[in-house]
């Protein structure tokens, strides 16, 4: 199973990112990801703005030479599906090949999650099959970059399947607990293709970790909502 790390930029300027992600891939993580929001405070502890998702991306490729980039997860809400093409297309350049994208399909108008949306103007789709549908036209278009691994990050039966179905890869988050039947849709839809398995928790849950041997995940990303220490 790989390990990969995740580091917060509602809790840490830029420097301190800057230097964390240099020590992982000293200490030989393979992939480090970055969220995908506006307000800081949507993550718990976060205070300050996150820092744009494919910027920060960029940045991280031009700093690094063997660590893997991705995005957990590009919300297909936030930027037109053309423009998210772009933005992969020129992380992916610019890493030479080093990213990984996860993509989700956002949470509905009015809810905790799309507070951020709903106060920058940013209209959400409220039926749940037409972020989906979004979901399925990204992935379609991002075909067009060479060597891309996509990632779905899910949290239905519905959207695990599909993300089986058309993407490389599905993550899940290893405290829900729907988890194991999000693995077990995902794993069923890919059938005997190559596909990847993944999942998330906080750095110091060590229950998760046990969940993720349990599920035979390829890949375990941990993640920090804390503040860095300087190197």
């Amino acid at each position: 199973m790989l390990i990969d790390i995740q580091f917060s930029s509602a809790h840490n300027d830029w420097a301190q990112l800057r230097d964390a992600v240099l020590q992982a891939e000293r200490d030989g993580y393979d992939t480090t990801w970055v969220f995908d929001h506006f307000d800081g405070k949507v993550l718990a502890g976060g205070d300050r703005d996150v820092l744009e998702c494919f910027t920060l991306l960029g940045a991280l490729a031009s700093i690094t030479s063997t660590i893997g980039i991705g995005s957990l997860v590009a919300n297909v809400a936030n930027r037109h599906p053309a423009v998210l093409v772009a933005a992969a297309a020129s992380a992916q350049h610019i890493s030479g090949g080093r990213l990984r994208l996860g993509i989700g399909a956002g949470a509905a108008p009015g809810t905790r999650w799309a507070r951020e949306h709903d106060e920058r103007g940013i209209e959400l789709l409220a039926d749940i099959s037409d972020r989906h549908a979004a979901v399925v036209h990204q992935i379609e278009l991002l075909r067009s970059i060479e060597g891309l691994p996509v990632i779905v990050g899910v949290n239905s039966i519905e959207l695990a399947t599909i993300a089986g179905a058309r993407a490389d890869g599905v993550n899940v988050r290893l405290t829900s607990p729907g988890a194991p039947s999000q693995v077990a849709a995902a794993r069923a839809a890919a059938g005997d293709r190559n596909f990847e398995v993944s999942g998330w928790a906080f750095i110091d849950d060590d229950r998760s970790r046990v969940v993720a041997d349990e599920l035979g995940l390829d890949r375990l990303i941990l993640t920090r909502l804390d503040r860095l220490g300087t190197t």
